[in-house]
């Protein structure tokens, strides 16, 4: 399925440093961002940076090492940035009325943790009218669970595409990719 650039927006969501920190796969996730940047740069197709902002975490305060884009992701400072302080990256935020300015119907989701901010931001955006493919090996997360950590992270994204993959919703496509397969 081709979407014309002009109805398709890549968003890139809480890839900075204290949020991957720990994550699964890291460099390969970025690896696989960098070059969904490049065809959509490329092809003249929206991107949206999500950056997440916390006055109670000392990692994500504005300004602060941890609240950085991670090293390697291929940000330009010519890229619009949502800054968010919920996990749903329209909530409070400026996100809706950019996409809308630009004409997006379909939202690529890429980015991190994948069972907090980009899960809660696919389903959102399928609440605001947006169709969502989902990158299935394009967001990242660490290890989880009710014992501190006792759910692996692997497992965690598998879980999170396997819930896309088979999720509806009325008059929205979704859909989970890997990468190679997603088109502008």
């Amino acid at each position: 399925m081709t979407i014309s650039p002009s109805l398709a927006t890549l968003l890139v969501i809480d890839v900075q440093r204290a949020v991957v920190h720990e994550a699964v796969d890291v460099p390969g996730v970025l690896g696989r961002i960098n070059t969904l940047l490049l065809r959509a740069r490329d092809l003249g197709a929206p991107v949206i940076f999500v950056q997440h902002e916390e006055s109670d975490d000392p990692d994500l305060v504005r300004g602060t090492p941890g609240w950085e884009f991670a090293d390697g992701l291929d940000y330009q400072e010519s890229d619009p940035i949502v800054a968010k302080t919920f996990r749903d990256a329209f909530a409070e935020t400026t996100l809706d009325d950019l996409l809308k300015q630009g004409g997006s119907t379909k939202l690529i989701i890429t980015g991190a943790q994948s069972d907090y901010c980009v899960q809660t931001t696919a389903l959102s955006a399928l609440q605001h009218g947006y169709d969502v493919t989902l990158v299935s090996d394009a967001h990242t997360t660490c290890a989880t669970g009710p014992n501190d950590g006792n759910i692996a992270g692997g497992a965690v994204i598998d879980f999170i595409n396997g819930h896309f993959a088979s999720l509806r919703y009325p008059s929205r496509d979704v859909e989970v990719l890997p990468a190679a397969k997603v088109t502008f």
